[in-house]
């Protein structure tokens, strides 16, 4: 790599007089480019922001959000019970089985709001949990900055005049429309904090910005909390997050061309050990996080690492040698660095493992961007200091576990989640074949005519012969519903394990693979694991729309919780009608009474339940999604006017049909 060569053998200190370009950009620092009112407005920009992350953890827990007296919901609306009735007559001994089946929804019903109350922690003990662990992690940041910004070196360069940082060769990052649109919708929601910071040059925040970012890896695991505390930061500074994401992805390369270049002699042993976890666990965790990512030891010193990544900062005009002190510990450990992108894989216990691996298969995270068997190389180009992880929640081909989350960018780096692959399938034929018979039609068609609502479902009586359709479809879904809780607990403790490194995971889902999520979430809650989760986006989620559920997955997400909605998709409500009326439907409807909770009401949009898996650029570009590969999302578009087209071709030869039968 031509930046390694970038930095000399004999580290150099900051001097206000310098003799070469080179000897400048090396030079640069916090303390050249910032006078010591500068860097003093930087620090109470860091505390400010953190003091609002803290108030809003705390409104999680304590605030109800007012409702929107201008939003009409259909849920306000009050029908007339007595009309639900469908039934038609039949003998005795049919209506006697009708009713046997409709006992079992209630029961069920019973047991979905039992299993929900038990498995959502004590609002008190999670808040003191998640309170505590966020201040101490604030804490280490507020002292780490007070380090840089305070130390000895750093009071005696402020001493000298204030110098611009080097101009880069790279031309400035200008964000597209898209971006631009991202940018706005983020600034919103982290409304950005006042400080003369703003009115520097765009390349002195640029600057300040990847000093930050380096501080905060310096703590030895990029945590959600961090990533989330950079975004704010970014949106106060007027840094776009498209740029935000381009530092992060530059500073993995950096980290990892320099790690790469560590001896090699003693990472067998490790890298065996991450081979013989991977065999043990039979569900491909560990070829995720790539125990062939890197060479994992003890071995590679510091200027090697400052080479690296400073080569690469000086572009923006921080040198090697500040890079190198505002990494810490990381600069000098090659483990640290293979820890911080999951060099050792999955680390889960095998007591673990064998108490789900009775109930889950098919457990694995499989690259979006290319596959689990590249080359080290082309693993190693993947790598980004961000995942996020796409789960579907059904399924008519193999494929359609990693297709509809190619729109997800490059900025962080993406996986599909592989799960029980064999319940997806039965569940998406079971649904094909439904949505397109007879029966779903009589049931829609009533649905419409009667403007039946999701949560008086269970007020509904089907006739029997559609009972007995409709169990052909609620078999695989029940199936399917219970192994997602199952593989939510899993992916919960691969996150708490390290499987994917010490980085910050956003998990994105429709359907069932939104229930994974949220199954995911609560485990996480129970088990106070904080700072892993950065942001979530449930689509169509057949979870409860309960307050205190929600509150609880709020806790342990650091960023964004989305829960996108339509009150169109009545197979959501017909599959989920065996819910609690109290318990109401994430998937048809607001979450209300739970701070820091967006949902996204697509109505319009999703017609159906099975068009969110062709959806899912056009909603995260909705929602502002700051990651999106933007090639993929023009497919998308295409297939999706495709399919678009033959539902409206279907409609018209249905309703031609019905007029021939109306006719005869």
């Amino acid at each position: 790599m031509s930046f390694l060569s970038d930095f000399g053998s004999k580290p150099r200190h900051s001097s206000p007089k310098t003799d070469t370009q080179n000897d400048q950009a090396d030079d640069q620092s916090l303390a050249t480019l910032l006078t010591l009112e500068q860097r003093a407005e930087l620090s109470l920009l860091i505390t400010s922001t953190t003091e609002t992350m803290r108030n809003d953890l705390v409104k999680g827990f304590d605030q109800i959000p007012k409702s929107d007296p201008q939003k009409v919901h259909a849920s306000a609306a009050e029908p007339d019970l007595s009309k639900l009735s469908l039934e038609q007559p039949g003998d005795g001994s049919q209506e006697a089985e009708a009713e046997a089946l409709q006992q079992q929804e209630r029961e069920a019903a019973k047991h979905e709001e039992e299993a929900t109350v038990s498995a959502t922690p004590k609002s008190e003990a999670l808040k003191r949990s998640a309170l505590e662990f966020f201040d101490k992690w604030s804490e280490n940041v507020v002292l780490r900055v007070g380090e840089v910004v305070n130390s000895r070196d750093e009071r005696e360069n402020a001493q000298h005049a204030r110098k611009p940082p080097s101009q880069s060769n790279n031309p400035q990052y200008a964000p597209n429309e898209w971006v631009k649109a991202a940018d706005a919708r983020l600034a919103k929601i982290y409304p950005p904090v006042q400080t003369p910071l703003a009115n520097l040059s765009h390349l002195e925040r640029s600057t300040i910005l990847k000093a930050i970012l380096l501080m905060l890896l310096s703590l030895e695991a990029y945590r959600a909390h961090s990533r989330t505390l950079i975004l704010r930061l970014a949106t106060s500074l007027h840094i776009s997050a498209g740029e935000l994401s381009k530092m992060e992805k530059d500073t993995a390369f950096g980290l990892l061309a320099a790690a790469s270049k560590m001896d090699a002699g003693d990472s067998a042993s490790a890298a065996q050990k991450a081979s013989a976890t991977a065999r043990k666990w039979k569900v491909g965790l560990a070829s995720v996080a790539g125990a062939a990512l890197i060479g994992v030891t003890g071995g590679l010193a510091a200027p090697l690492v400052a080479a690296g990544v400073g080569g690469l900062l000086g572009g923006l005009g921080l040198g090697a040698t500040a890079a190198a002190g505002y990494l810490g510990a990381l600069a000098s450990s090659g483990v640290l660095v293979g820890g911080l992108f999951g060099a050792y894989g999955g680390r889960m216990t095998g007591q673990m493992m064998d108490k789900y691996a009775k109930e889950i298969e098919d457990f694995a995270f499989l690259p979006v961007k290319g596959s689990v068997n590249d080359s080290e190389e082309k693993q190693h180009e993947r790598r980004r200091l961000r995942v996020t992880i796409g789960i579907t929640g059904w399924l008519t081909k193999e494929e359609e576990v990693t297709q509809p989350w190619r729109v997800l960018g490059d900025g962080s780096e993406p996986f599909a989640l592989r799960w029980e692959l064999q319940a997806l399938q039965n569940l998406g034929n079971a649904l094909s074949n439904f949505i397109s018979s007879k029966a779903w039609g009589y049931i829609k068609k009533e649905i419409i005519k009667r403007t039946i609502l999701a949560g008086l479902w269970s007020a509904l009586m089907l006739p029997f012969g559609i009972l007995k359709v409709a169990k052909l479809v609620d078999s695989p879904f029940g199936v399917a519903k219970l192994r997602a809780m199952k593989a939510g607990e899993v992916l919960a403790d691969a996150l708490i394990h390290k499987a994917q490194g010490e980085r910050p995971v956003s998990l994105v889902g429709h359907s069932l693979g939104a229930r994974v999520i949220y199954s995911c979430l609560l485990a996480l809650a129970r088990r106070e694991a904080f700072g892993l989760v950065e942001s979530v986006v449930l689509m169509g989620a057949p979870v409860p729309s309960d307050d205190e559920v929600w509150r609880s997955m709020r806790s342990v997400v650091t960023g964004r919780v989305i829960n996108v909605y339509s009150e169109n998709d009545y197979i959501l409500a017909f599959l989920y009608r065996t819910s609690s009326v109290q318990l109401g439907i994430a998937g048809l409807q607001e979450i209300k009474g739970a701070y820091g909770v967006e949902s996204y009401d697509m109505s319009q949009d999703v017609t159906g339940h099975l068009k969110y898996q062709n959806m899912v650029g056009r909603i995260l570009t909705e929602v502002g999604w700051t990651d999106i590969d933007e090639e993929e999302l023009k497919r998308e578009q295409v297939v999706l006017r495709h399919i678009e087209a033959q539902e409206k071709q279907q409609e018209k030869e249905a309703e031609k049909e019905a007029g021939d039968d109306a006719k005869s």
